[in-house]
């Protein structure tokens, strides 16, 4: 574990190396469409660019409109990067998700990432097993983390992976076992399930939902009357939507696609269900087997952008347009004729 820190909220770290030099950009991967409807979601010309490359796994995008770039994480090399037109990818956070001086084995690092309403990143952290606000210190040129949720009824939660804000605030997140060094069986461990939360503006933390294996990737609908959870499950590779009552609760589940099938008849597309994020028009972009799948709010898969690669997860960034995705050791952007909800 390194001691120092590398961090700048608005500007590039100076001394940091590029990863792949910006500009001309190679292409890769295929588009496939299902349904006619889907031309009106991305053109035909539309073309996969590769920004950067040489992570261990990258993960958890967000636009940062402040600064017009994107922070994105690499996971098991504790880690957020900052990617730039026209300055390409550089360190911005080391360490990220595990911050203790000391080493330590498996998926420390960070995870999903967002920004709360004044600009504030917003982290899951794999090794603190929390969810932390970073901001900048006044008297220090380290970062400060404020923890804003690390327990659940006096018990650590698992890892937190994955988060979404509603417009009251309130922060909706997952919880599964992937940042414990042995999962379900880490000796560490305090909470028998893997959940789904909620973390109210007074700090209090409700329990949303225990009925998945894996809850991964987490939206909401434009209207926000439903959130959409991902469940990374090998067993049982489905997206849940869940009827929110008003206090943010769910009123209840059911399957919104269910991937077994999609799987068998596709088996060489790599990758689980994992990050995901809707559109103005609430169509959910979700990574999956092969890249990202685009379902319509009623559950149609209209048809997927296939990266060639493990995908976890994506987000619109720019002026809402463009569809950024973080896929294995690649970070990669497709333009899109729609705009993410929210721009």
């Amino acid at each position: 574990m390194k001691n120092s820190i590398i961090f700048s909220l608005c500007s590039l770290f100076s001394t940091s190396s590029s990863i792949l030099g910006a500009q001309n950009y190679r292409t890769t991967g295929s588009i496939e469409r299902l349904d006619p409807s889907f031309n009106q979601l991305i053109s035909k010309d539309a073309k996969i660019e590769i920004l950067a490359e040489g992570y261990v796994w990258s993960e958890g995008p967000v636009w940062v409109s402040k600064g017009d770039f994107l922070l994105y994480s690499d996971v098991p090399a504790n880690k957020i990067y900052k990617w730039k037109e026209g300055e390409g990818a550089s360190v911005y956070l080391d360490p990220s998700g595990y911050t203790p001086n000391k080493s330590r084995a498996g998926e420390s690092g960070s995870n999903g990432l967002t920004l709360d309403e004044k600009g504030n990143l917003i982290i899951c952290q794999h090794g603190d097993r929390r969810i932390a606000r970073m901001t900048a210190s006044t008297n220090s040129p380290l970062p400060v983390f404020e923890t804003l949720a690390g327990k659940y009824k006096g018990k650590r939660f698992n890892s937190p992976n994955d988060l979404a804000y509603n417009q009251k605030g309130e922060l909706y997140f997952t919880d599964p076992p992937y940042g414990l060094v042995q999962k379900e069986k880490d000796p560490k461990r305090e909470i028998d399930f893997q959940g789904v939360y909620i973390l109210r503006k007074n700090g209090k933390v409700a329990l949303v939902g225990k009925d998945l294996e894996r809850p991964n990737g987490i939206t909401l609908s434009p209207d926000e009357k439903t959130l959409y959870v991902a469940n990374s499950h090998g067993p049982r590779p489905i997206w849940m939507s869940y009827e929110l009552k008003e206090n943010g609760m769910a009123k209840k589940g059911e399957i919104f696609f269910d991937s077994t099938q999609y799987r068998k008849k596709h088996p060489d597309r790599q990758g689980g269900n994992d990050g995901m994020k809707v559109d103005v028009d609430g169509n959910i972009w979700a990574t999956g087997p092969g890249g990202v799948l685009v379902f319509s709010p009623e559950g149609k898969h209209l048809g997927t952008i296939l990266t060639g690669q493990r995908t976890a997860n994506c987000a619109f960034g720019d002026d809402g347009s463009t569809l950024y995705m973080t896929a294995d050791m690649y970070l990669m952007r497709i333009k899109t004729s729609t705009k993410g909800n929210g721009f």
